[in-house]
């Protein structure tokens, strides 16, 4: 995104001000990062798209919300991860994976050699493969950074559920890349 403060500063209002000109370019600037974060979370590419809609719908219906503190960018990132759990929430997949691993903790190390041989795209490809709540949480931790309790916040979940989802992910993603690997 190569806007300048001012730049962006005038994208804003003129978003808060419901110009389509403004959303359209808010939208060309920001939807492949966004499109990119939904397709962590959604178990298809329809899904993520859908996600992907919804998500900027609540950005310009919420627009006047964004106080100027912190990044647009940020600020939006949060909407999509919202919009994403509510997506995963409503669905009720997220519950069912959540519920079925509670108290299991499992950890393992995944092997640098292996990891050397595999593509960042296979990576996601395994990522996007597992089950939908291991998925979610495995995204909220290890890549958008979260911590444990803040996760089982968000997912109405305990702590220790998020812990082990995580561990199961690991589990499962370990062994999906020691797979490609044969």
């Amino acid at each position: 995104m190569n806007l300048n403060l001012s730049d962006e500063r005038t994208l804003i209002e003129g978003c808060k001000k419901g110009e389509p000109q403004a959303r359209k370019q808010l939208y060309e600037l920001y939807s492949g990062t966004m499109f990119a974060l939904c397709l962590r979370y959604a178990p298809d590419k329809d899904s993520a798209e859908d996600i992907l809609q919804e998500g900027f719908i609540t950005v310009f219906t919420k627009i006047g919300d964004y106080s100027g503190k912190g990044s647009i960018e940020g600020w939006m990132r949060k909407i999509f991860i919202t919009r994403a759990l509510q997506e995963i929430r409503a669905k009720q997949i997220a519950k069912r994976y959540l519920e079925q691993a509670e108290n299991e903790i499992i950890a393992e190390e995944v092997k640098l050699s292996v990891l050397d041989e595999i593509s960042a795209k296979e990576i996601m490809d395994c990522i996007a493969e597992l089950p939908a709540g291991y998925r979610t949480v495995f995204n909220l931790f290890a890549v958008e950074g979260y911590p444990h309790a803040e996760i089982a916040r968000m997912l109405n979940i305990g702590e220790s559920t998020s812990r082990s989802q995580y561990a199961h992910a690991r589990k499962m993603l370990q062994e999906k890349l020691k797979n490609l690997n044969k």
